[in-house]
């Protein structure tokens, strides 16, 4: 659950932006088909934010949708449709069958190694029928957290002593020590197809190209009525 800030969401221009524009008419579809047997969609975004969801306002109001976004860190949420709360992806205080639908955009990733995101997915598959998550692909060439190509198939000594040359990643700033630039590098760990399939076995997973390449995978279970 990493915040990039702001205008890593408000610069509708960029390339995330387009690309997750386009991801959400597989969302929209998904709250459309649940909203036609359960009103309101309850909806739990982990690691999402009002901001990610702004531009999509008109769907949650039309599909009459309440979402709860779960983050190691509470905010203060706006929009009565939505409800903000601190909790831990990898144990959250839901009984299952909580929701209709679980959300998860970029955010297992960051949740720690293997054992981390096996907890984090067994959350997301039994507090409800359906869900989205979506992941950036290992073996895509450029890593997107540092912005740099090729960067994330380094071998990890390799990758935090550039951390401590280079201004890579969001902010541009170059880490001052060791222990700073290891700690970057662990707050992720990007997946393949074969992870995410042993993650989520019941799931559908789907590729998000870009030029030709895996950008993104998308692990989404549809649930039935």
């Amino acid at each position: 659950m990493l915040s990039f800030g702001d205008d890593y969401y408000a610069n509708e221009k960029s390339l995330g932006s387009r690309l997750r524009r386009r991801r959400f008419a597989l969302v929209r579809d998904m709250l459309g088909e649940i909203s036609r047997r359960s009103s309101p969609v309850r909806i739990l975004d982990i690691g999402g934010t009002e901001l990610y969801w702004r531009p999509h306002l008109e769907d949650i109001e039309a599909l009459n949708c309440e979402v709860t976004l779960v983050n190691l860190i509470e905010t203060e949420a706006a929009n009565p449709r939505f409800t903000s709360m601190k909790g831990d992806a990898t144990g959250l205080p839901f009984a299952d069958n909580s929701f209709d639908f679980v959300h998860s955009n970029s955010t297992i990733e960051h949740v720690g190694r293997w054992p981390e995101m096996r907890a984090m997915a067994g959350e997301v598959r039994r507090l409800a029928p359906s869900f989205y998550l979506q992941v950036p692909y290992f073996w895509f060439p450029v890593e997107p957290h540092f912005r740099a190509p090729f960067f994330h198939w380094l071998p990890e000594q390799v990758r935090a002593r550039l951390l401590m040359r280079l201004g890579l990643g969001y902010g541009g700033r170059r880490r001052e020590t060791f222990d700073e630039a290891m700690t970057a590098l662990q707050s992720s760990q990007l997946l393949d197809v074969k992870q995410l399939r042993a993650l989520f076995p019941d799931a559908d997973i789907r590729r998000e190209r870009f030029l030709g390449f895996t950008k993104s995978l998308l692990a989404v279970r549809y649930g039935g009525a």
